[in-house]
């Protein structure tokens, strides 16, 4: 949305320097503003402040910089801290949209899906709400919600966005951000359970997203998960469920799949039903799917408006995507990130999936509480699978740690008849098996 620098300034509490100007959105990376966006120079691995000239460069009529690290080549408002600063900005461009969102905006959260989940909203409420607006990539946490925020347009008419966290505490503060009425929990699962004392801990910290709900709006629950129904207990909001069984409000059934692992699923609600294809590979992704049915619904879009908007879709990229590799192997490039959930339904899929010779390059999965059971139970299931295990620079899994070259080794000559599946947590990167298989 349009922003000037004046009114940065005067939300901020800032002290603006140079001339005033306008700006469209905002980036925190110089490297990908677009021209006309402010840059904020936030400090993290690397300083911002060191790459103003390089954002000025790229065509930003302003920047946010602490004080006294103006310079002359662009205006920039001076704050005490920008993180503080870009977060008092996300809630005021929230309270301005407040007018155009009549009660449209969702947050999602769970321990696996949230991606793919927000995609799948996002292709579901632009058949009613043009100006849909969501996070581009995975931007779910302090920086991401306000940043998705201040870059939605000023006519924005539902706005969805994704809620991460790694700690107690942290959805409730984007909560404060976002101010959603609307609630999607996905799955509630081991992941970063090391970090909030166990499962418990994670259904604690996945709750406050449908806590902060106002007794007018709506948590939208998978039925299929017993943690994720936990999250519910007291509650003030109303309560829509999804998935498999009879009870929940939309109901999902895999009525057929493809050679690609795409489900052709039927969804019910009330007396209403539609059968549509969902175009993301994977069973799981038709519980995904049902929560952004449940949105559309909510949001005033009849069912078969909703199941057919599916294939509207536009998924991020390093999520169950179906990548060629040399020779024609396929790859199921699901190599974002990991823990045991959704490593499990990614194997799952890769075991659906037609094809002569299947294999698993797993990375480590990270921040698990009972890190050694949960690998071992991984590679137990590879097993009972049919899939060969390839660990990438761990011995977690019981099997011998391979380097990149010893996994490109392993699979060099293999055709269009092998699968590999290629999953890890960020600091696995394994994205470089992909990589590597690709180039």
């Amino acid at each position: 949305m349009l922003i000037t620098a004046s009114e940065v300034a005067s939300v901020a509490h800032g002290t603006l320097v140079g001339l005033d100007c306008e700006a469209s959105g905002i980036a925190f990376d110089s490297r990908s503003l677009h021209s006309g966006q402010a840059f904020v120079a936030l400090v993290g691995d690397a300083d911002g402040h060191d790459f103003l000239q390089a954002a000025a460069t790229a065509g930003a009529p302003f920047a946010i910089v602490q004080r006294g690290k103006s310079i002359d080549a662009l205006t920039c408002v001076e704050v005490d801290d920008c993180d503080a600063a870009l977060t008092v900005l996300g809630r005021h461009c929230r309270d301005r949209l407040s007018g155009s969102l009549a009660g449209r905006v969702i947050g999602i959260t769970g321990s696996v899906g949230k991606t793919s989940t927000k995609d799948l909203v996002l292709g579901v409420l632009r058949s009613k709400y043009a100006n849909s607006h969501g996070p581009e990539k995975s931007l779910n946490n302090d920086i991401g919600v306000p940043v998705t925020i201040i870059n939605a347009p000023d006519a924005c008419d539902a706005l969805v966005l994704e809620m991460g966290m790694r700690g107690l505490g942290e959805i409730a503060r984007l909560c404060v951000v976002g101010h959603p009425q609307i609630g999607v929990i996905t799955e509630v699962g081991d992941a970063h359970s090391e970090r909030v004392g166990g499962i418990e801990g994670v259904v604690r910290a996945k709750a406050e997203l449908v806590q902060s709900l106002p007794s007018s709006g709506v948590a939208i629950v998978n039925s299929d998960s017993v943690n994720a129904m936990k999250t519910l207990h007291g509650i003030s909001a109303q309560v829509m469920t999804f998935g498999s069984s009879d009870t929940a409000s939309v109901r999902w059934e895999i009525v057929s799949s493809d050679e690609r692992g795409c489900c052709t699923v039927r969804f019910t609600a009330g007396d209403q039903s539609a059968v549509g294809v969902v175009p993301l590979p994977g069973i799981h992704m038709a519980s995904n799917a049902a929560s952004a049915v449940a949105v559309g619904i909510t949001c005033g879009i009849g069912i078969e408006q909703c199941v057919e908007a599916l294939s509207n879709t536009q998924s991020a990229s390093q999520r169950m995507q179906w990548v060629a590799g040399r020779n024609g192997i396929r790859i199921l490039d699901d190599s974002y990130n990991a823990n045991p959930v959704s490593v499990a339904a990614a194997l799952r899929t890769a075991a659906e999936t037609p094809a002569q010779k299947r294999y698993a390059v797993l990375g480590v999965m990270a921040e698990v509480l009972h890190s050694d059971v949960a690998h071992q139970e991984i590679a137990t299931l590879s097993q009972q699978l049919g899939i060969e295990l390839l660990a990438l620079e761990t011995d977690l899994y019981g099997t011998s740690a391979l380097s990149l070259s010893d996994i490109a080794n392993i699979l060099n000559g293999h055709d269009s008849n092998t699968v590999v599946l290629v999953k890890g947590s960020r600091v696995a990167a394994t994205e470089r098996v992909v990589q590597e298989l690709t180039a």
